[in-house]
């Protein structure tokens, strides 16, 4: 090499400044980075108008798995509601108090729906079905959906159902979490024979792609490194919560678990963004446990990352179209 180049070179390593213009070029990362935020359960309507309103707020579409039941009043309609091998108006989550409470999450779920949120399904009564057939999964899907038709007639307000809510009820959830995260062998085929899009129960070692058959997606959790020595975790609060507590509030660590919530979730996160770039899920559900600490970690994360430009903060229903194609979700 000539004597000027190598000092021309060297100026310019001395200075920080590439010596080619093509070192100086960004490492093309590829598609963007998927998070998918889910609620399961999602009755509380307080909790319904906080949850959109941090997706306003960091352009993020989440997932809500519903419990039809939450759409019951006591009385009658919960006395006749009868899940798989239960007794009638039996439901491990309860009932809503009155006809009130349904009719507000009614309109939280259309507003919802409207805004580009994916309505799923968490079945009705809570029940584990770890060993149902698939023609008890059958019935507990056609009951969510009978439920979700009515819904605005059986609590008394058929005079405010919203043009489109047939079509919609009618068209069912696009996709389902067992509860427990339990569920039997039969399940798919009963997903699948039910026209449901994806099944989001699966547990996986860490982030991956959905496992795909051209019918049904199935997500599933990732554990994720957590705490002082990156024991893993489901990433989903009620395991965060039983392993901080031991599944009791403690408010007055609620910071404490907090940060370690959100240090967890930011590093998972950050490691996939920055590697593979599988999608990154995390769960919740409607309860503000340990005073809130796990809202508000997973507050911080999607109104940090969901505003960049090459991370898009999606439902499970658009998460199953971007994963399709190889140059799916690029810039």
């Amino acid at each position: 090499m000539p004597k000027s180049t190598s000092l021309f070179c060297l100026l310019l390593c001395l200075s920080g400044l590439p010596a080619r213009a093509e070192e100086a070029a960004p490492a093309t990362k590829g598609p963007k980075q998927l998070l998918l935020i889910s609620f399961d359960g999602a009755a509380d309507n307080r909790l319904w108008e906080k949850s959109r309103d941090i997706a306003r707020r960091s352009k993020a579409h989440f997932t809500y798995f519903l419990s039809c039941t939450t759409l019951m009043a006591r009385g009658p309609a919960s006395k006749a509601y009868q899940g798989p091998h239960q007794a009638a108006g039996k439901s491990n989550v309860g009932f809503a108090p009155n006809e009130a409470d349904v009719a507000a999450r009614l309109s939280q779920i259309w507003a919802a729906h409207q805004e580009g949120h994916d309505i799923a399904s968490h079945a009705c009564g809570h029940f584990d079905g770890k060993d149902w057939s698939k023609g008890d999964w059958l019935q507990e899907f056609s009951t969510f959906r009978t439920v979700m038709k009515n819904a605005w007639k059986d609590n008394g307000v058929g005079d405010k159902e919203p043009d489109g809510w047939a079509d919609f009820a009618e068209k069912g959830p696009p996709g389902f979490r067992a509860p427990y995260l339990s569920a039997s062998n039969a399940l798919p085929q009963a997903e699948k024979e039910a026209g449901l899009l994806y099944d989001a129960s699966l547990v996986t070692k860490g982030p991956q792609m959905p496992e795909q058959d051209g019918q049904l997606s199935r997500f599933g959790l990732p554990l994720i490194p957590e705490g002082p020595q990156n024991r893993r975790v489901i990433g989903m609060d009620y395991n965060l919560f039983v392993r901080h507590s031991g599944g009791f509030d403690n408010p007055s660590k609620s910071a404490e678990f907090e940060e370690r919530s959100y240090q967890a979730f930011k590093t998972a996160f950050e490691a996939e963004y920055n590697g593979a770039r599988n999608p990154v899920q995390f769960g919740f559900h409607f309860v503000e446990m340990n005073a809130g600490a796990y809202w508000r970690a997973m507050e911080r994360l999607v109104t940090d990352v969901c505003l960049r430009e090459d991370v898009a903060c999606v439902s499970y229903s658009q998460a199953v179209e971007m994963v399709k194609k190889p140059d799916a979700g690029k810039s």
